[in-house]
């Protein structure tokens, strides 16, 4: 497969894995386990899998210089307070405003990319940023929501969401020689099972609750989807294209999470939600189609 195509494709697909997370976190807490305790067992057994995974292949960790230890350290702190401050935003705002709080990640990471590398937004970003800005409002269904009255917090940590993101982005997206994408993948998610373990639920790994109860079938899954998938493809990919265009392939987090609620949940869908993930879904994909127009008028000269 064509590379141009093959690490946009990793991107969407392990920002599609996340957009599962919020479904199952819900259905987790329908069968009575709190959301504490569905990202604890989230990022547990999300470290084991990728502990097991590592074993299989390399069993010894590899050489690393301290600026490249760094870079994985703070992909990992990043990648755990994401979670820890969405799931706090979603305590205090509607869904489907924290959903659009947390997609302000695509703006912010795009910016912090031209910050980082000191340029200017291509023309091409700004007017995906258009559409992808659009689109979430509507496809979140946040136009049909009583903004009054909100408490202030879930807009704190909505925001504090979408920042931590794009700069896990940002360091995502540097590589670190000599260190493979599994290894890479399993010193993220130890430092992630740090932090979490910090403000979450710890308990549930020690007190039976995680491998005796339903909670390990919710770990397993969201442990997958939620860590191993997406971590090893963006670890692969984000190198590839780049912290901004990368935050912006990662819109399509939300219609994955919009179309889920539908599905398992049951939750309605309005014509105008469907054109709102249409918008994001041409936002998503323009700077790629953009870019492969110019490789193949490269190619022709």
């Amino acid at each position: 497969m064509n590379k141009n195509i093959l690490y946009p494709l990793f991107i969407i697909l392990a920002a599609s894995s996340y957009g599962t997370l919020s479904t199952m976190v819900k259905v987790a807490m329908a069968h009575g386990f709190t959301t504490a305790q569905a990202v604890q067992s989230q990022y547990a057994i999300g470290f084991l899998l990728a502990l097991i995974l590592f074993l299989l292949t390399q069993r010894s960790l590899p050489r690393m210089s301290g600026k490249g230890f760094l870079i994985i350290l703070f992909c990992g702190l990043f990648t755990g307070i994401t979670g820890i401050v969405y799931g706090k935003s979603v305590q205090y705002l509607p869904a489907s405003l924290a959903v659009v709080m947390l997609f302000q990640f695509t703006w912010i990471g795009l910016f912090l990319d031209c910050i980082v590398h000191k340029r200017l937004p291509k023309r091409v970003e700004l007017i995906s940023l258009v559409f992808l800005i659009g689109g979430t409002i509507l496809a979140a269904g946040v136009l049909d929501v009583d903004l009054s009255g909100l408490d202030w917090r879930g807009w704190v940590f909505g925001f504090a969401a979408a920042f931590s993101f794009a700069v896990f982005m940002q360091f995502n997206s540097k590589q670190v020689v000599g260190v493979t994408p599994i290894a890479r993948m399993l010193l993220m998610s130890i430092f992630a099972l740090i932090i979490v373990s910090c403000f979450q639920a710890p308990a549930v790994m020690w007190d039976g609750t995680l491998f005796t109860t339903k909670l390990l079938y919710f770990g397993l899954a969201l442990g997958f989807f939620g860590i191993i998938l997406p971590i090893l493809l963006f670890t692969i990919a984000v190198p590839k294209v780049g912290g901004g265009t990368a935050s912006i392939l990662s819109a399509t987090e939300l219609p994955v999470a919009v179309m889920a609620s539908v599905i398992v949940l049951g939750e309605s869908l309005s014509a105008l939600q469907i054109f709102g993930i249409l918008l994001v879904l041409v936002g998503m994909t323009f700077p790629t189609i953009v870019d492969m127009r110019k490789n193949k008028i490269k190619q022709f000269n």
